[in-house]
């Protein structure tokens, strides 16, 4: 790419180029190759610096992050309220079961999510999230005041297909919205709100299980519907993604958000406005196959298409559900005869009889708060170090730490290191809010061309479902066969999973979206991102030289 000094000399004559121009007028500079795109970034950034950090455009910013993290809130809310009301007597009682099956209801999610695709690139994606949360206000009514299993099934049919949209929904929204500096933070904090569901679902039911009548069960399905109302209430109140107006024809409203939300400014001529508007021009096709929703083509064509499909696999659910499920906190049966202790210990964390659930409850609100608080660090630290350098650092923790959980609850082990085993199964949980739960919303979100983003996140879905069936499954006889051997099986596949991130793994942190589509067309794109992050560093030397 040239030395530093050409480098530099590039840097001048990019500044001195835009001193002589008027600060309303159209940067002239047309950039070609990464290296010239961020030289002209550097250069538009001393005119219109960004959105400052308190300023009212980021504080609207935070409002509509707000408004879409709902989508999240209340996936985590769903999952944890059918695990606390199955465990209920009241509940059992009315239905005369002894649990619903929520197995079923991912399979029928595996079905349903390619329709996720559907809206988002045809109506929107505020039309989206507002048609899944109200399907899902709806399914949450007819759950909650169910007088049969086929009201009740039917009902949460509809919560299912409705979380399915507005999640996929949120992701790209937000994706696209954000500017590329605090991109990592904003769908950090997107997934992190998957606790917060958790945490408050668990929290209402140390109340509502006390109920000697139906609202012990009711309620909490009842308030399952805030958070989805909420993002139906408000989301036609946030501007819609500008790419999304661009693949339409809508291009000066699409600039007019951009300048709002991106430029300290708010002019649509300000030149970091420019450079985002012609990398968009660049790579998103008007009437492209985004607008066919059965065209899943984006998503294999090329070779490029398929290293992201690959990268989509790789980082979001299928390899974290596979690092080691939570279901296998649930099914911890064979060290639970070693110690009356020990028992006691399970009843109260780990199993759902109704006599343990209420402190079952407290102690995991405790957890997923503690979990929330390093997810939140992790979200807020990904645009510090990068993508890459966290992912793999937290997954080989993670293997020293599952190291220690194997020896612990092996065949040979006693009470106490039983007791000590899932205390480190604990921290490895912890481990995983900080490194993985932020990166499952943010990476699959940014590494999808525009065309293929909705196909891909839908495409996610079904992986990820497909992943968890076999937690659901085949986990259970797993540790009855085979016992703590399971433990050793998720061991040696971590070790495998970060071999593969490293030579695979591409950094992404700090590139606008268009320029991550170019870094997946390189030959070798985890080099390539390398070596234009190297570049970025001489520019950013060379400026504050010019200073």
């Amino acid at each position: 790419m040239g030395s530093s000094a050409q480098h530099d000399s590039r840097f001048r004559s990019s500044i001195e180029e835009l001193d002589v121009k008027e600060h309303e007028e159209k940067i002239e500079i047309v950039p070609q190759t990464p290296m010239e795109r961020q030289i002209a970034l550097e250069a538009a950034l001393k005119v219109d610096p960004g959105v400052k950090r308190f300023s009212w455009a980021a504080i609207q910013m935070y409002l509509i992050t707000f408004v879409i993290c709902c989508c999240s809130g209340d996936s985590g809310f769903d999952g944890t309220v059918m695990g606390g009301i199955n465990s209920m007597k009241q509940y059992q009682d009315y239905f005369g079961m002894t649990g619903v099956g929520t197995a079923r209801f991912q399979l029928v999610d595996v079905m349903l999510t390619e329709k996720a695709a559907y809206f988002p690139d045809k109506f929107g994606r505020r039309f989206s999230m507002f048609f899944g949360n109200a399907v899902l206000v709806i399914g949450a009514l007819i759950t909650a005041t169910a007088k049969n299993k086929g009201m009740f099934l039917g009902g949460r049919l509809l919560t299912g297909l409705g979380s399915t949209c507005a999640g996929a929904s949120a992701k790209s929204y937000l994706a696209e919205m954000a500017p590329a500096h605090s991109r990592g933070a904003y769908l950090g904090f997107l997934n992190s709100f998957y606790y917060v569901g958790q945490i408050t679902a668990t929290g209402m039911m140390v109340s509502t299980g006390n109920f000697a009548s139906d609202l012990s069960w009711r309620l909490p399905l009842y308030i399952q519907l805030v958070p989805a109302a909420i993002n139906v209430s408000f989301v036609f109140l946030c501007p819609e993604s500008p790419r999304w107006l661009y693949s339409i024809g809508r291009a000066d409203r699409a600039r007019e958000i951009l300048a709002r939300f991106h430029s300290s400014t708010n002019d649509v001529r300000s030149p970091l406005v420019d450079l985002e508007m012609r990398e968009i021009e660049e790579k998103i096709q008007i009437d492209g196959a985004d607008k066919r929703w059965w065209d899943f083509r984006p998503l294999f064509t090329t070779r490029a298409d398929r290293y992201r499909a690959y990268m989509v696999i790789l980082i979001g659910e299928s390899f974290s559900c596979l690092l080691l499920p939570e279901e296998s906190l649930h099914h911890l049966n064979p060290w639970c005869d070693r110690s009356i202790k020990w028992q006691r210990t399970y009843h109260l964390f780990f199993a759902d009889p109704a006599e343990g659930c209420w402190d079952h409850v407290t102690k995991s609100t405790a957890y997923f708060e503690f979990c929330e608080q390093h997810n939140l660090i992790g979200s807020a630290t990904i645009d510090r170090f990068g993508r890459r350098r966290i992912l793999l650092v937290a997954t080989s923790v993670m293997v020293a730490i599952l190291a220690i959980v194997t020896g612990l609850l092996s065949s040979f082990g006693s009470a106490a290191r039983s007791n000590a085993g899932i205390t480190f199964i604990y921290l490895f949980m912890v481990v995983f809010s900080f490194g993985w739960t932020p990166m499952q919303a943010l990476y699959p979100a940014e590494v999808l061309s525009y065309q293929a983003r909705a196909k891909g996140l839908a495409f996610l879905g079904i992986v990820s479902q497909i992943a968890t069936l076999i937690n659901t499954f085949g986990l259970p006889v797993a540790l009855q066969k085979i016992g703590w051997k399971v433990y050793l099986i998720f061991l040696i596949w971590d070790v495998f999973e970060v071999i593969v991130m490293y030579f695979v793994l591409v950094e992404t942190k700090g590139f606008t979206l268009e320029e991550i589509n170019e870094v997946f067309e390189a030959v070798n794109p985890r080099q390539y991102s390398e070596q234009l992050l190297k570049e970025r560093q001489e520019v950013r030397k060379g400026q504050s030289a010019v200073a």
